[in-house]
């Protein structure tokens, strides 16, 4: 109990010295940084949630859709938190902290934000659970926020910029929780 005092004494303090951000509070209190984004469609629709959260200096991106085409769809974490439709380009290209081209299978490659395709199965479902590479929670999270974007068609791991995976699809700005 002893312990819970001084964290909260301190997080109090830092906060009215103006020093906390909303990331560095959201990880005292839950231990690690986390951001989640509700994803949409074109239409506005909402199709699923995506959240980034940093654990042990490696960032895990969790994503569940409902509603899309069956099959394989790329998916990636995107520069900018804006995700203004129907195509989605105001989300900037993809996040790439180490200036690589697009893929794993490229020996140029990864992006940052590439992530493996997510799996749709025939109820038009998907969940992945998946790590970036290369990047940092606050990075990620700089003054233009990040998104991440589904797109129609499976990524081919290769072709730079976005590997061959089709139009944006659906989108969702993560914001810090």
């Amino acid at each position: 109990m002893k312990g819970r005092v001084l964290v909260v004494g301190g997080l109090v303090a830092m906060a009215l010295s103006g020093c906390v951000t909303k990331a560095q509070n959201a990880r005292y209190m839950a231990g690690h940084y986390r951001a989640q984004a509700e994803l949409h469609d074109a239409a506005g629709k909402t199709i699923g949630t995506a959240v980034a959260e940093e654990i042990d200096g490696s960032i895990r991106v969790l994503v569940d859709v409902r509603g899309l085409t069956p099959g394989s769809h790329g998916v990636h974490v995107h520069t900018i938190g804006k995700c203004t439709a129907p195509d989605f380009a105001s989300a900037g290209g993809h996040w790439n902290p180490t200036g690589k081209q697009h893929g794993k299978d490229n020996p140029m490659g990864p992006h940052g934000g590439d992530l493996p395709n997510l799996k749709v199965d025939e109820k038009g479902d998907g969940h992945g659970r998946f790590m970036l590479e290369g990047g940092s929670f606050a990075a990620l999270m700089d003054a233009d926020g990040a998104a991440l974007v589904v797109h129609a068609g499976e990524d081919d791991y290769k072709t730079d910029p976005a590997g061959n995976s089709g139009g944006r699809i659906a989108c969702g700005v993560f914001q810090t929780v």
